[in-house]
């Protein structure tokens, strides 16, 4: 891959997952049974890319990243995060057998570039992941004269199999209202940074809160437990 930049790996076996990017999104299967003679095996190339790969099962691959497209100047823009679900059985030819894309251009998740937020169990069909969600519709601000951008702050939780790709289970925010107002949007203390599970109660974690949810029916709330938080003083401006 001349000119591209690696973006994630996953070493599994004696084999090597790994993702670059420059305009597609190559994904590499690499034999390393012979350390002294990497051999390529198989490449699936689509649009975006992805920083994070995470094992489903020794057939299965989890992408987390970004979605692309082409521009009018030529280039690629950056959309929103992306999941991809590959399937590495055939490793002359991996597929992508689904994938689901959250927000639009901007929306971030700190599973991006922290492993330790992305939560999978295969037997419980769970995968969480923080999100903050960028909507495509900015609103206008009469008090400062021009447009901020909507955004959402929480973690989606989904199921996911092969046969079904990824299905959303549902959303669950710690913003006390629907939406953030963009001043929040690096360092919310809103923001879920982690998710854990207990037998069936999945328990999120923000810098304000742990909320608990029932696995099975995630718009069931169990409990809510407040932190003592303090709001950073460059936050406070007299007109907010």
């Amino acid at each position: 891959a001349p000119d591209e930049r690696i973006y994630s790996t996953r070493f599994i076996g004696d084999r090597l997952y790994m993702v670059t990017f420059k305009r597609i999104d190559p994904l590499f299967v690499i034999d390393l049974s012979n350390p002294s003679n990497p051999e390529i095996l198989g490449e699936l190339k689509i649009p975006g890319f992805s920083d994070y790969l995470h094992p489903f099962d020794e057939n299965h691959i989890i992408g987390l990243g970004k979605e692309t497209e082409g521009n009018e100047w030529g280039g690629v823009s950056v959309k929103g995060v992306k999941l991809a679900l590959f399937d590495v059985s055939d490793v002359k030819n991996p597929k992508q057998l689904d994938k689901y894309e959250i927000g639009d251009a901007g929306t971030e998740s700190e599973a991006l570039h922290e492993h330790k937020a992305f939560l999978f169990d295969k037997k419980k069909n769970l995968l969480v992941i923080p999100v903050t969600e960028v909507k495509q519709k900015p609103y206008y601000d009469e008090r400062f004269g021009y447009y901020r951008q909507r955004y959402w702050q929480g973690a989606y939780v989904f199921s996911i199999t092969p046969e079904e790709g990824f299905e959303v289970k549902g959303k669950i925010t710690h913003n006390e209202g629907e939406e953030e107002r963009d001043y929040y949007y690096y360092g919310s203390p809103n923001a879920v940074r982690r998710a854990l599970y207990m037998d069936d109660v999945l328990y999120t974690v923000s810098a304000i809160k742990i909320k608990a949810n029932d696995i099975d029916d995630i718009d069931n709330e169990l409990k809510e437990i407040k932190l003592p938080f303090e709001k950073v003083k460059y936050y406070e401006y007299p007109w907010y």
